[in-house]
């Protein structure tokens, strides 16, 4: 069966459209959004492969939004930046 006794609260994402598997969190756009959907422990989701959007139980297994990920800073570069690469 599962190996986590977790995973029944805690479900996979799954498109409905492409069947991916990969999903991300969306941002909140509207008013509805921000104060109507976690009342109904509702999120926006957005598909990573056809970037479909949709709202899934808060408690479904998502990616955190690619813009949340860390920024490499301007000023610091790394060894393979620093090379001239033709």
């Amino acid at each position: 069966m599962t190996s986590s006794p977790d995973s029944v609260f805690t479900p996979k994402y799954r498109c409905p459209d492409c069947g991916s598997q990969d999903g991300f969190r969306s941002r909140r756009r509207t008013l509805t959004e921000r104060l109507i959907l976690p009342v109904l422990l509702l999120r926006p989701v957005r598909c990573g492969e056809c970037f479909r959007r949709d709202y899934r139980w808060m408690f479904t297994r998502v990616h955190d939004r690619l813009s949340d990920a860390p920024k490499i800073r301007p000023g610091k570069q790394s060894a393979t930046s620093r090379r001239n690469v033709a």
